[in-house]
């Protein structure tokens, strides 16, 4: 069966020029595939996190192409771009970034509010259908500043996932957690992989979790060294 692309990069640069001309990325050549779970590893300062907001549109400053869906992501203005972050795109992040005064329910719905293509009843429903899924329905209710920090990021995970994104991307997801919680997190996504076929790329340190991923690529000084089957 044929891979069907999400996002091909075609000799991505990226430059800092602050205090000084440094260049970041150098040339990175990949591809990441429907339905994949990918992880990103490398030492600190190898452009991890770089290649992450740089694929993700958070970055749109450099050099070279980046496809996202078949489209040129330099072919977008900031609107169009902000509209495909908000669709087509979920973020897990180190911290789950939940608003404490906010219900679980209500910070799960916020990204499908800020799109308004849905009216309030259906945004109500799919929230409730996405922490279901991770059985945190019965904790809708309740402020997200009431959650231990595993049940914070599955909910993070759940609003990650309310517009049906394309791709998920995490940037260490389960650097804040302990281990039990950190395998949780990892679970989770291996249950989106396998169950809505869901395309997956996390940065992490944690060797442990990248191991257990379907494909590992590997950074060194800004470039790709391996990429991987595992």
């Amino acid at each position: 069966m044929n891979k069907q692309p999400i996002i091909v990069t075609q000799n991505l640069c990226k430059f800092y020029y602050e205090p000084i001309k440094f260049q970041v990325l150098k040339g990175i050549d990949t591809q990441l595939n429907k339905g994949e779970f990918i992880s990103i590893v490398g030492s600190s300062g190898s452009g991890k996190s770089t290649l992450l907001y740089t694929l993700s549109t958070l970055d749109s400053d450099y050099e070279g192409d980046i496809l996202f869906d078949g489209t040129n992501l330099k072919k977008l203005n900031n609107n169009q771009l902000a509209d495909l972050r908000n669709t087509k795109i979920g973020f897990v992040f180190q911290f789950h970034y939940l608003l404490p005064e906010f219900t679980v329910l209500e910070n799960v719905m916020l990204p499908a509010l800020k799109k308004q293509n849905y009216v309030l009843e259906e945004v109500q429903e799919r929230a409730y259908e996405k922490l279901a899924l991770f059985g945190m329905e019965s904790h809708a209710m309740k402020k997200a500043s009431k959650l231990s920090g595993g049940q914070q990021q599955r909910v993070a995970i759940a609003r990650a996932l309310i517009n049906n994104p394309m791709i998920v991307f995490g940037d260490e997801p389960t650097g804040n957690l302990d281990s039990k919680n950190a395998e949780m997190v990892f679970d989770l996504f291996l249950q989106l992989k396998h169950e809505l076929n869901q395309t997956i790329l996390v940065v992490t340190h944690d060797d442990k979790f990248a191991h257990r991923t379907e494909r590992t690529i590997t950074l060194l000084d800004g470039q790709v060294i391996k990429d991987e089957l595992n």
